[in-house]
This record gives C-alpha cells, sequence and structure tokens, in this order.
C-alpha cells in the first residue's frame, strides 16, 4: 500500500462514530422538552380562564398568557422571588396560587398594595380614604346593595407588607380578597399580559375578535 493511501486510511479509521437517527431525535426532542420547561417556568405560561369572576374583561373558554419573569424569576419548589425587575401594580391582572388551596391558580386584579387601607362603601371603592378611579368593575343591571355583606362593604382595612389586596371585574360574583384575605407577593405566578385563544363553550365555537386582545 503506498504511503498516501495509508495515511487516508489512517484518517477515516480515526472519525468517531456518527449517532444513529433515532438517537438524534431522542436528543432533539429531550432538548424539546427541556426548554418548553424553562419558558413555562421562567417565561411564559398559558392559562386558561374557568369562571366568569373576570366578566366582562375575560370571558369563560379565553386562553391567555402569563408573563412570569416581570415581578421576579419566582424559584420553584422553594416559593422565593430573586431578579425582581417590577412590583406588583395598580389594576394588574394577576394569576396567583389560590391561598386556601395550593394546587389551584387563580386570576384576579389587584386593587391595593401593601401599606395602603382599602374599604369597600356599597359597592364602591376607596384607597386611603379615597375614591378611586374604577374603570374595569361590572355590576349586574339592577344589582343591589347588601348592606351586611363584606362583598358590598367592606373594612377599612391595611394590606401587610409584602401582599396585595386582589379583586375580581365581576364584583358581585367573585371569590377574591373580600372573602379570605391578601395574596402573598412571593406566590403571584405572573401578568396576565394576551389573549390568544377563546372558545365559546355555548356555541361550541372560537371567538376570533377576541384573539390577540391586551389584557387591560
Amino acid at each position: 500500500m503506498s504511503k498516501p493511501a495509508a495515511r487516508k486510511q489512517a484518517v477515516v479509521e480515526a472519525e468517531p462514530p456518527r449517532k444513529s437517527a433515532l438517537r438524534e431525535y431522542v436528543e432533539a426532542f429531550g432538548m424539546a422538552i427541556l426548554l418548553a420547561m424553562f419558558i413555562r417556568t421562567f417565561i411564559v405560561q398559558a392559562f386558561k380562564i374557568p369562571s366568569g369572576s373576570m366578566l366582562p374583561t375575560l370571558e369563560v373558554g379565553d386562553h391567555l398568557l402569563v408573563n412570569k419573569f416581570i415581578y421576579g424569576v419566582r424559584i420553584p419548589f422553594v416559593g422565593k422571588r430573586v431578579l425582581s425587575f417590577f412590583k406588583p401594580q395598580h389594576d394588574d391582572v394577576i394569576v396567583f396560587i389560590y391561598p386556601e388551596d395550593k394546587t389551584k391558580d387563580f386570576i384576579k386584579r389587584v386593587k391595593a398594595l401593601p401599606g395602603e387601607t382599602i374599604e369597600v362603601r356599597d359597592k364602591v371603592v376607596y384607597i386611603n380614604g379615597e375614591k378611586i378611579d374604577d374603570p374595569h368593575a361590572y355590576y349586574e343591571p339592577g344589582s343591589r346593595v347588601y348592606p351586611g355583606s363584606v362583598r358590598d362593604n367592606f373594612g377599612p382595612f391595611t394590606v401587610p407588607e409584602g401582599e396585595v389586596f386582589v379583586m375580581g371585574d365581576n364584583r358581585d360574583h367573585s371569590h377574591d380578597s373580600r372573602f379570605w384575605g391578601t395574596v402573598p407577593i412571593d406566590e403571584i405566578l405572573g401578568k396576565a399580559f394576551v389573549l390568544y385563544w377563546s372558545w365559546d363553550s355555548d356555541s361550541f365555537r372560537p371567538r376570533f375578535s377576541r384573539m390577540g386582545m391586551r389584557i387591560p
């Protein structure tokens, strides 16, 4: 055998064995799963509206995306938040761990921040004694005031540090902070920001006009 041929054979024999097609597919699939888990855990998560507590802003069957890093990175299982970028603000629509059942996620609107005093008088919301602009609040036509109910008359109540007071937009039909208390900021999963899909289960058809809608 000539010397050039021997050198060529040596180079070929030195090449590492190629991965099988099946192994390449499995590795690509595994990486896709890890990437999806990372995105869902730290960046963005999908959420479906199961009830009418946020009507008319959010309808049953709306599917939305939640920005999970806007308030900082929440460490899974530990429940602590690091690298906080922004703090929750009035009227942010947030998804959070329901304080009375940690297996459930709720969605409501932030109405009062840490240290603020909130009061509801005959359905009207006051913060630190001042009536607030409350454009997202909805009351059914003909809805009456029940003087002895926390639904219509609540507080005054001062929000503890590190927590927020939340309410549903559908004020007469929302199980919120008026009934079970405040939400620890560390248990906020993120801020809802856009609708990507909406399905009307009564008519069995999509609501195309709502898709892509920014959540006010």
